[in-house]
């Protein structure tokens, strides 16, 4: 026998039985029995199942938490879309005597009413299209027949 071979397989036999005592030292032993393990697995599964569940129920929540924000934020706007243009009307000299009702709907805006002449319709339409939010005017105003 080589005497040469001998001083290297020894310290390679040691760190390998040395790893691997040190690889069985980190395990605990599972004392279970297979039902017991198999019931563990399945309550692990069933929790797991009731988180992803309640998650989803939360994501529900959130969105139509966002939804229903998002309409008030609407309805918000054309509130205060037709209070600033009823505002802007009694303003004016011409219109502040004249009926007209204002309606909003996502920042369209609908004139109904009378207006003591053509001027004073295009006016309307004009002061209504000036306020912020507004994406559009239905100026539905009849003239006013003098006679």
């Amino acid at each position: 026998m080589d005497k040469r071979k001998t001083p290297f397989r020894t310290p390679l036999a040691v760190a390998l039985a040395l790893t691997a005592a040190l690889a069985a030292c980190g395990k605990q032993p599972d004392e279970r029995t297979a039902g017991q393990k198999l019931d563990g697995a399945i309550a692990d599964a069933k929790q797991a199942d009731a988180k992803a569940e309640a998650s989803q129920a939360m994501d529900k929540a959130e969105n139509k938490l966002k939804d229903a924000t998002a309409a008030a934020s609407v309805a918000v706007t054309d509130a205060t879309i037709v209070t600033k243009i009823n505002a802007a009307l009694m303003a004016d000299e011409r219109l502040k005597t004249t009926k007209i009702d204002v309606r909003a709907e996502d920042g369209r805006v609908t004139l109904t009413g009378t207006a003591p002449d053509a001027g004073s319709q295009a006016r309307a339409t004009s002061l209504a299209s000036a306020v912020h939010g507004v994406r559009s005017v239905d100026n539905q105003l009849v003239v006013a027949r003098n006679g």
